[in-house]
């Protein structure tokens, strides 16, 4: 039981928020997986407002086509998050909510540099945070700045 709330609880957390329609979700329509998850909502699920049942659906179907491997992997994630101060964990939900109201090019730039970043071996990972430390909050802007008009890098391979 501990499991299932654990996963419905991740699943809250990981997938955001879902826009619900006028009717909800009926305990009925959601399939044998969602409802072994979400079981302990079994009783009060009717009394849950429409966007939370939608979000819990949602996450529900995602949890139960997950691997194992997924699942420990999710699980992991949320004890991190439960360890997060209050303020630490508003902060990601505020960048979050920016990010989803980004245009989906800027979303996919900023998903491409972080690729990138995270492909360069650990040295150069630290001089790089090393020297972005050592700037005025001004050289951090004009940073921003002059990384927000450049296009966006081309392909390796030339075209």
């Amino acid at each position: 039981m501990r499991a299932n709330w654990i996963a419905a609880m991740v699943c809250l957390l990981m997938f955001g928020t879902a826009v619900a329609d006028n009717q909800g979700v009926s305990w009925e329509s959601l399939s044998e997986g969602q409802r072994e998850v979400l079981g302990q909502f079994a009783d009060t699920w009717s009394r849950l407002p429409e966007e939370r049942q939608e979000r819990l659906a949602r996450g529900a179907e995602r949890w139960a086509g997950m691997t194992n491997e997924q699942r420990e992997q999710a699980q992991g994630r949320f004890r991190e998050w439960r360890q997060l101060d209050d303020g630490r964990r508003e902060l990601i939900r505020e960048r979050a909510e920016a990010f989803r109201n980004l245009s989906p090019d800027e979303q996919e730039r900023i998903r491409s540099n972080y690729q990138r970043y995270r492909q360069m071996n650990q040295d150069r990972r630290q001089k790089l945070r090393d020297r972005y430390r050592r700037m005025t909050p001004e050289q951090r802007q004009r940073l921003r700045d002059r990384v927000h008009q450049r296009p966006p890098p081309r392909p390796r391979d030339g075209r």
